[in-house]
């Protein structure tokens, strides 16, 4: 044991300052750490004092908007989440014990998937496991769990960091559409090729070079430049224009396969996709945690067969990868 991690332990009896500290890192201001938790921003410095004064140690400085950590804090920082950590293995393996998973969950996802699917699948966990305690966050960015402390966080496409264990939600691509009012008046691209005199939609997407569509196809995979009148950084956004038939779009196949079977969009050149699986990407095996495995599992069932699935009735992903009308 540490110096700082004995001081830690013999100096604090209640470990609730230890967390708050730890969210106060996280989060970098106490304005911040007291909206997240429902305090006042007085009551976090006061209690944060408090850990300073039972340790003797000076952990943090402070300005009128944020605060950063002195060497000692971030030494204490670290003692503390290793310390927290184990705690809550020691929690979780004594909730292994009992019938029904409990403790804290924090889940990710990104804002338009998280919204619409995720957040009502979550909805549904909290019903069949009322001991969980569930923090959902939906952000537009990729997000670190290790440093920010998220268990799960349900993404779409690639997992590059080594690191993190990736469990398929399910099999997913991005194939073209476009509105039949659109294909009227300028019928259809018969090959990828053609795509550059046409009017697309891009999405412009963090880390993904703008206006470049990449696709696989009976050449492999393949690169096209795409341009048009409109672009933007909301998918929500592009799907709308998609829709009033203002060019060809790009999009996830679950997120356009109500409006193809419709009628309100049409799948242009059939033979492109781009896989996009979902996943749900933890720090460790589900079985090194009760409440993971059976958060990642529900949402994986609620996600593909249940109520709040991603496909309509008559698409899904077949066992080929594609997923289309059946």
């Amino acid at each position: 044991m540490s110096l700082y991690d004995a001081r830690i332990v013999f100096n604090v009896p209640d470990l609730t300052d230890l967390k708050l500290f730890v969210e106060v890192m996280r989060l970098g201001s106490f304005a911040r750490t007291a909206s997240e938790l429902g305090m006042s921003p007085s009551y976090v410095s006061k209690r944060i004092s408090l850990l300073e004064r039972d340790l003797g140690v000076r952990l943090l400085h402070r300005t009128s908007r944020r605060v950063s950590p002195t060497a000692q804090g971030e030494r204490v920082f670290e003692a503390a989440r290793g310390i927290l950590g184990n705690v809550q293995e020691l929690q979780d393996a004594l909730a292994e014990e009992e019938s029904e998973p409990q403790g804290r969950l924090r889940v990710s996802s990104s804002f338009r998937l998280g919204r619409k699917y995720v957040a009502p699948a979550i909805s549904e966990l909290a019903k069949r496991f009322p001991k969980l305690e569930v923090s959902f966050d939906v952000l537009d960015r990729p997000v670190d769990l290790l440093s920010e402390g998220y268990d799960v966080d349900i993404r779409i496409g690639g997992v590059p960091e080594p690191h993190l264990v990736a469990h398929r939600i399910t099999q997913c691509n991005r194939i073209l559409c476009a509105a039949p009012e659109y294909i009227a008046r300028h019928g259809a691209p018969g090959q990828l090729a053609e795509l550059s005199q046409h009017a697309c939609l891009v999405f412009r997407e963090r880390d993904q070079p703008f206006g470049t569509w990449r696709l696989v196809g009976p050449k492999g995979l393949e690169a096209v430049k795409v341009t048009g009148a409109l672009s933007s950084n909301n998918n929500d956004i592009i799907r709308r224009w998609a829709l009033d038939g203002h060019g060809i779009i790009r999009l996830a196949e679950w997120d356009c396969a109500a409006s193809l079977q419709a009628g309100q969009l049409v799948h242009v050149l059939p033979a492109y996709r781009w896989p996009i699986d979902i996943w749900a990407v933890t720090t460790g095996k589900l079985s090194e945690s009760a409440k993971i495995n059976v958060c990642v599992n529900f949402l994986r069932d609620q996600l593909t067969d249940g109520p709040n699935s991603l496909w309509p009735p008559g698409f899904g992903p077949q066992a080929s990868g594609f997923a289309a009308p059946m």
